[in-house]
């Protein structure tokens, strides 16, 4: 299906700079453009592309100054990248939906499966589980005895979802992830380790996405919880008892230990760790790699290093790190210096 740019500018809210009837019927990163494609510029470190780029249409931001002219077609608008997020997110609306169950998917009698649903080859939906309208279940994942998911959810192949389990609407899980698998839970005794059942549930309200081979840990007891809107990345790991804020985003690599609390707006950077019991405040910015040990002060503290300290004071520490040679001998010619004092005046 083809596009032209008067017709991208009206659904984005944009202004068209150049040909309004330029047709685009695909999508190219601004540095692979081809005749046809759209692209967007929003990080200026690929600002010289722009005027090389191939591409017929190219939506970038307000205030872009262009140094000479340009062949492409432009939109401008407030926000490149949500604009071409909101187009994308079209684009793969009007892909037709899976439907139908496949013949050697394995469903129990006891299962309630809703219209127009899809269920792939090899596929397991236990006893008593419920699976609304819309969504779509990839072949090999399994979906436990008791599981609720909701409307329009998408789990991708190999996904596993233990008993019990509660998913709102429009949920996705990317292949691999396991929902509900028991929270890292041993009581010591003299002859090792005695297991303490894990006999909670996880639940994973509407509109959150999942990333592959993420796992989320069901409760010893009561509910790990991930509130509306959430997004994880690859490879987390969220323990037993935590609890996501909305719309809070963590990069891939994040491990939550038990019953920490996140706050609502959170960004966590890539390999952050979170210590247990504790609770960090909504809108806490983390960087990567950072290590949390403790509870945050408030709303819009942004964090970084191991253990967690708040920006400014991390890079004064880092700059003065990097001194601690200079500074190392310094003091040592001064303990020798006082030491000659000393034996001067015995």
């Amino acid at each position: 299906m083809e596009f032209t740019a008067k017709q991208i500018a009206e659904f984005v809210g944009g202004r068209v700079e150049g040909n309004e009837n330029a047709t685009v019927y695909t999508f190219a990163k601004i540095e692979e453009g081809t005749p046809g494609a759209l692209s967007f510029l929003s990080n200026p470190k690929y600002t010289h592309y722009l005027y090389e780029t191939k591409s017929s249409v190219a939506l970038i931001n307000e205030d872009v100054e262009l140094e000479k002219p340009v062949d492409v077609t432009l939109v401008r608008v407030k926000n490149a990248y949500e604009s071409v997020a909101r187009l994308l997110q079209l684009y793969e609306s009007m892909k037709p939906a899976k439907k139908g169950i496949d013949a050697l998917a394995s469903i129990s009698p006891s299962a309630k499966i809703g219209q127009d649903v899809f269920i792939g080859a090899f596929a397991v939906i236990g006893d008593g589980a419920v699976i609304g309208d819309g969504t779509q279940i990839y072949p090999h994942t399994v979906i436990g005895d008791g599981v609720t998911i909701g409307a329009k959810c998408v789990l991708y192949p190999n996904v596993t979802v233990y008993q019990g389990c509660k998913l709102g609407n429009n949920v996705t899980i990317h292949a691999g992830s396991i929902i509900g698998a028991d929270g890292f839970g041993f009581a010591p005794n003299t002859e090792g380790y005695m297991k303490i059942p894990q006999i909670g549930i996880v639940i994973i309200e509407d509109d959150v996405e999942i990333g592959a081979n993420t796992c989320v840990d069901r409760s010893t007891m009561g509910q790990t919880v991930i509130h509306k809107g959430v997004k994880l990345d690859n490879l987390i790991q969220v323990a037993h008892n935590c609890e996501i804020g909305e719309n809070t985003v963590m990069s891939a690599q994040v491990g939550l230990a038990g019953s920490t609390k996140i706050g609502s707006w959170c960004m966590v950077g890539g390999q952050a760790g979170f210590s247990g019991h504790i609770q960090v405040a909504d809108k806490t910015f983390v960087g990567a790699q950072c290590g949390v040990i403790s509870n945050t002060k408030g709303d819009g503290q942004q964090l970084i290093g191991s253990p967690a300290m708040d920006t400014k004071v991390f890079f004064k520490a880092k700059a003065l790190y990097a001194k601690l040679p200079d500074m190392y001998r310094q003091i040592a010619q001064l303990q020798r210096e006082i030491e000659e004092l000393k034996n001067s005046k015995s």
